[in-house]
């Protein structure tokens, strides 16, 4: 079974001074610092990434630049449906096309860096089929999820993994 890890960006700068343009927030000193040792520890207990997908989001390309800084040589691609209110069915055309050109599709290992309410959305929607609202993602905070080997993937997910930064750091 694939695995997906859901990675939501590191703590960034207050959304007040970005009103005419949110894009453009970057990651806090603070952020940085957090992401880099969650990145360090994850890197640690063995988690390895066969693509690194970011938001094109400041913050978002911020924490994938850490982990990728981390991790090494992993491949990353800015992807516009990890933006705020993308769409997963857009986004899931495209993982399975990827796995289908991966050598070992049911060993595969995605990293994917975005935002709430997004994140735990999707997250519910491949567990569930819907979005229940219960899920929580905290930033730097990772869920990580096995996908089945073929479609359909909503509703077919399974949970394995939802851990704060502060269990990490």
């Amino acid at each position: 079974m694939p695995s997906l890890y859901l990675i939501r960006h590191g703590i960034a700068e207050e959304r007040e001074n970005y009103l005419e343009d949110d894009t453009k927030r970057p990651l806090t000193d603070e952020g940085r610092k957090k992401t880099k040792q969650v990145a360090k520890r994850l890197y640690d207990l063995g988690l390895r990434f066969d693509l690194l997908q970011t938001s094109p989001l400041v913050r978002a390309r911020q924490t994938s630049d850490i982990f990728t800084d981390v991790f090494g040589n992993c491949p990353v691609e800015q992807e516009a449906e990890l933006a705020p209110e993308g769409n997963i069915d857009s986004w899931l055309k495209g993982i399975s096309a990827w796995l289908t050109q991966h050598p070992q599709p049911s060993k595969a290992s995605l990293g994917i860096i975005g935002h709430e309410p997004d994140l735990t959305t999707w997250a519910e929607m491949l567990i569930w089929g819907e979005s229940r609202g219960v899920l929580v993602l905290k930033k730097a905070g990772l869920i990580g999820l096995s996908l089945p080997e073929t479609q359909p993937w909503l509703g077919n997910g399974v949970l394995f993994l939802s851990i704060p930064p502060k269990l990490l750091i």
